[in-house]
């Protein structure tokens, strides 16, 4: 099996230590301290004589030589060039002070017995193999950040207490819990895969007798229901992180755990109150009111800061030029969508918009509203995202100093693993100026002019007007209206901006933003804007999880 072993990774740690060099270790810089120890006992006056005179000597030291103080400083100052890296352990700098001061300790066998705690953090760990099982007083070991996607729970020391497995590739707990350590009292697999009812199984006393403390957050749980029941034997449990998990999404998430769980004290890193306990009271009683769906809320505000369109001289054959604003924002595919708005729903992989750039602008790039950074790549360029999506359209809006998109919808998810990944990559909002030409029809235009003109004609000849030109206007009301043929819409993106989501999956209620686009620049523009015309195109966006 390839890759790297925990306990490879420790002999690595241990030769960063430098627990043989200076100044650690025994070596010129600290010899003579050591010769006595050396010699054997027993000889004539002499030789003893000699020994005084080498431990009169060893006090004064020899100018090769340094201090033991000397020495201790070197290795515990912050500011010493053999001073620690920041990512060691209180017992490594210890470990360093024993070997100056004694660095004959510095054994195998000791320093097996001498760890009780062991970090191996972002080591590109892949395995935890049986030679873990030589530290025989370990308490405490932290593998986070590795590639370990399993453990034979046989190789792990039986005195552990605390096992961080956090930010691994984990799948399954089988094997974790083969052989699971007696004493663990907080178990860390956060940022893993485990996924659902098929590993829940393995959260109950029958394996964690001694739990106190349950890290289980950003994993794919979703049957709230099922995990509960599990939790709910560890009569132990005190501290229990669940967020970041797509059923933290399901209505009545916290209020159901924390009466279904009385003797927990911590949910997702916040205390539980005496309040929350009263208020939650009997939810647990009533199962059938916990439904494995998603309901959030996606309201948008206002814009502000867009440039009023320039109004062209119009003639006879000249275009009606229409204006109209909308925003465009993604959310999760296969999801039921509820609005009173009506607005557009389309594939995100289906979408015809198209950017144009402004004048002046490089050829091949797109207007982003004055953002210039890479992140905002022009909608001709887009890619759709790794967990597809619709894109969601608010109803049009003519321009104004602040259009009122006063949107609304609410989102029902039931696949909560894509709406939690969802959540994870976040959603991008656009703002859309959408400008359609109307032509006046040709024909029309001719035919209308033709009869205009026999009609004026042979009015002349008859008569003249004898009621002050009242039946011009009877005539003019009974003209058709020209008949108007529309170009396809030309749509040009003044804006776009990623918006962060993963806060609720933390826990919050609440996700709002306002999304500054920076200086908008007409596209009949082709100098820049004064400072006094420079203000910001702003976007008010609001994402609520738990409608009220």
């Amino acid at each position: 099996m390839g890759g790297l072993s925990a306990s490879a990774a420790f002999r690595e740690h241990l030769r960063r230590l430098c627990l043989g060099e200076f100044p650690c270790g025994a070596g010129s810089w600290n010899r003579s301290r050591f010769e006595l120890r050396k010699r054997k006992p027993g000889g004539n006056a002499a030789p003893r004589e000699a020994d005084a005179g080498t431990a009169q000597h060893q006090e004064i030291g020899t100018p090769s030589e340094e201090s033991l103080e000397t020495l201790m400083e070197f290795v515990s100052s912050q500011d010493s060039p053999w001073a620690l890296p920041p990512d060691c352990s209180p017992e490594d700098q210890q470990l360093r002070e024993l070997a100056v001061h004694s660095p004959q300790l510095i054994r195998d066998n000791f320093i097996f017995l001498f760890f009780r705690s062991l970090r191996i953090v972002d080591k590109g760990v892949n395995e935890v193999d049986e030679n873990l099982l030589k530290f025989h007083n370990l308490e405490e070991l932290i593998l986070s950040a590795n590639q370990i996607s399993k453990i034979n729970s046989a190789h792990l020391p039986r005195t552990l207490k605390v096992l961080e497995l956090c930010g691994n590739d984990i799948v399954g707990l089988q094997d974790l819990c083969s052989h699971p350590p007696p004493e663990l009292q907080h178990l860390g697999l956060g940022y893993n895969r485990l996924l659902g009812s098929s590993e829940d199984k393995y959260l109950t006393a029958e394996f964690w007798p001694n739990l106190l403390s349950l890290d289980l957050s950003f994993n794919n749980f979703t049957d709230l229901l099922g995990i509960v029941s599990k939790l709910a034997t560890l009569w132990r449990l005190r501290t229990l992180v669940l967020q970041g998990n797509p059923l933290v999404l399901i209505p009545g998430y916290r209020g159901f755990v924390i009466d279904s769980l009385p003797k927990l004290c911590i949910l997702d890193d916040r205390n539980i109150s005496p309040d929350e306990k009263h208020q939650f009271h009997g939810l647990s009683s009533k199962p059938d009111l916990i439904v494995n769906k998603a309901q959030l809320v996606v309201s948008v505000g206002k814009i502000k800061g867009v440039p009023k369109p320039e109004e062209l001289e119009s003639g006879p054959e000249s275009p009606v030029i229409t204006h109209s604003y909308y925003v465009t924002y993604e959310f999760v595919e296969r999801e039921k969508a509820e609005d009173t708005n009506n607005a557009e729903v389309i594939k995100f992989n289906q979408s015809q918009m198209v950017a144009t750039p402004n004048p002046g602008s490089p050829p091949g790039s797109a207007d982003t509203g004055g953002l210039e950074s890479p992140a905002m790549p022009s909608l001709l360029k887009q890619e759709p995202p790794a967990n597809r999506a619709n894109r969601h359209l608010t109803p049009r809006k003519p321009w104004a100093e602040t259009i009122e998109c006063s949107h609304r919808k609410e989102h029902v998810a039931g696949d909560l693993v894509a709406l939690k990944a969802f959540l994870m990559a976040g959603t991008t909002v656009t703002v859309v100026e959408e400008k359609v030409l109307s032509w006046p029809i040709a024909a029309a235009v001719a035919e209308d002019a033709g009869k205009k003109g026999k009609a004026d004609k042979g009015k002349a000849e008859k008569e003249k007007p004898k009621n002050g030109g009242k039946g011009d206007k009877q005539k003019k009301k009974k003209e058709s209206p020209v008949e108007l043929r529309s170009d396809p819409p030309l749509l040009r993106s003044l804006g776009s901006g990623h918006v962060n989501l993963e806060s609720l999956l933390t826990g919050d209620q609440l996700v709002a933003v306002v999304c500054d686009f920076g200086v908008l620049i007409a596209e009949e523009t082709t100098q820049p804007p004064s400072p006094k015309e420079k203000v910001p195109a702003t976007l008010v966006l609001a994402a609520n999880p738990h409608p009220s």
